[in-house]
């Protein structure tokens, strides 16, 4: 029972901190409402056009997707590489330890042909670079 305790204690202080850091600074930070600081950029400068005109290029949230993806199995993999050595210095079979993390990279390799042959990890190249290019080469 004391260890439920040790964990609502650590819960409360988790949420706790937080909230307390974000109810402090709603105390003292000052509060000057100005025009300037409802407009879309606090900068000071003054925008041209609309600004929710513009559209960013799908590929770069795939890119995201496939480091936060691949980050994660190298964080994934670590623990096994820490007890690898000593799990067969006390007898744990080779296949008992390799074939859980075989299937793991064998599940991100298969996932990783799939992105590639989907074109996720091809660049689209925009108009002015194709130009470049093609007057590079002439």
């Amino acid at each position: 029972m004391s260890s439920w305790i040790a964990i609502g204690a650590l819960a409360v202080v988790g949420v706790g901190i937080p909230l307390g850091m974000m109810a402090a600074s709603w105390v003292i930070r000052p509060s000057v409402p100005e025009q300037g600081k409802r407009s879309t950029y606090e900068s000071g400068e003054v925008p041209t056009g609309e600004a929710t005109g513009i559209q960013f290029n799908i590929q770069y949230y795939m890119v995201a997707l496939l480091f936060v993806v691949f980050d994660i199995e190298t964080v994934l993999v670590f623990p096994w590489t820490v007890i690898y050595q000593s799990a067969l210095e006390a007898g744990v079979g080779l296949a008992t330890i390799l074939l859980p993390m075989l299937v793991f990279i064998g599940v991100l390799v298969v996932g990783l042909v799939w992105a590639w042959r989907q074109g996720v990890v091809e660049w689209a190249s925009s108009p002015r670079a194709t130009r470049n290019r093609i007057e590079r080469n002439t």
